[in-house]
């Protein structure tokens, strides 16, 4: 079994990217496009994609954009059978796009758990799926999965975003040992970002009933989270996703932040858990 060389550079590749239109999917675009790579670029907010598609197209390359909900698997096949399309191939997949949500388990609203499972992993899934095909016709192919911090530990107010972000772990770590084993030309990076300076938290959405439970209104639970989620700037986030993608590394953790608390999680196992409970009732987390 001959192992995936790595993608030493980006020039003249083509990469889809979702969640484009603002935060980390916006950089990784920029980033990309400086090194002389392609892009189709998606997202369902229409004003910041263009505003998007406007900066990376005064660096040289083919820009396509699409108003794509990831959370629809047609919608997303169809995406990908458009960027072929368009560009004749595909060689790149950031499954970028992602939302945050703060709820207690007990009392989180159906409709709200599916709706963040749907962007967050069947996005991921319906991604995945829809381009991997295509990768492969490439003959040399990375998909690159947005997990989180909180894909390698849980912390009370975010089961639903731990739910999401740790399927993606696992999804993606299964994913990448099928195409080692496949030896296809396509492998496949899982990311978790600790905190990023992006707009995530700001739009997150947040159950009003967590007032009453932790007394923390809506307004000041997303800048509490906000707080926690800006360590590192979207750009040092799309350089160290970049280069992971050349080295073909299998996870890559993002911030200071996310490589601490995951040594943490390493040395204490299961009882971490308390400390970050602690954390919670001091009012520090969620």
């Amino acid at each position: 079994m001959a192992p995936v060389s790595p993608m030493k550079n980006f020039n003249n590749k083509v990469a889809a990217i979702t969640g484009a239109a603002s935060g980390m999917g916006r950089t990784l675009a920029l980033n990309l496009a400086a090194q002389g790579c392609h892009l189709a670029l998606s997202d369902v907010n229409a004003k910041g994609l263009a505003e998007t598609a406007q900066m990376v197209g005064k660096l040289g390359v083919k820009v396509t954009t699409a108003a794509v909900n990831v959370a629809d698997r047609a919608q997303m096949e169809a995406w990908a059978d458009q960027v072929v399309g368009d560009h004749g191939r595909v060689n790149l997949l950031f499954n970028n796009a992602g939302v945050a949500l703060g709820a207690t388990i007990d009392i989180v609203k159906p409709e709200d758990f599916e709706w963040i499972m749907g962007i967050n992993f069947w996005g991921v899934v319906w991604g995945t799926k829809a381009f991997l095909p295509h990768l492969k016709a490439a003959g040399e192919g990375h998909i690159v999965n947005t997990s989180s911090l909180f894909g390698l530990l849980a912390v009370p107010t975010q089961g639903t975003y731990n739910a999401s972000k740790f399927a993606v772990r696992g999804f993606t770590e299964a994913l990448r040992q099928e195409l080692d084993m496949e030896a296809c030309g396509v492998s496949a990076t899982c990311v978790h970002p600790g905190g990023i300076r992006t707009n995530i938290a700001m739009a997150a959405r947040i159950d009003p009933s967590m007032a009453a439970k932790t007394g923390i209104d809506a307004e000041a639970a997303r800048k509490r989270f906000d707080q926690l989620l800006n360590t590192t700037s979207a750009d040092s986030a799309a350089k160290q996703i970049l280069r992971a993608v050349q080295r073909n590394q299998r996870r890559v953790l993002v911030g200071p932040d996310a490589k601490f608390l995951d040594k943490v999680v390493r040395l204490f196992g299961a009882s971490y858990q308390p400390l970050t409970t602690w954390f919670a009732k001091k009012g520090m987390m969620g």
